[in-house]
């Protein structure tokens, strides 16, 4: 997996090298006050693999990045290092 992808991006590529159904990500909500926490969940494989965290409206992108190193992690396939950007939890 090359340096600067991201984990959407690896995860896809883990798919295809493991031979299994590209991932499928699905936004959630959740009302807490007057605002809406946002986060992500991604199914890889037949296993739901939620984020870790929730997020602002504007950082959903996050929340699918969270969801795949997540899911990467899961396939043994995640490294300590981040991707090209940073988290911004809500």
């Amino acid at each position: 997996m090359a340096y600067g992808q991201s984990w959407q991006e690896k995860l896809e590529a883990a798919c295809r090298e493991l031979m299994i159904a590209l991932p499928s990500y699905q936004i959630v909500s959740d009302r807490r006050g007057g605002r809406t926490a946002w986060s992500s969940r991604v199914t890889v494989s037949g296993k739901m693999h939620n984020a870790r965290f929730w997020y602002d409206g504007k950082n959903l992108n996050n929340a699918k990045e969270d969801a795949a190193e997540v899911a990467l992690a899961y396939l043994g396939l995640s490294s300590s290092s981040s991707p090209t950007t940073g988290r911004s939890a809500w």
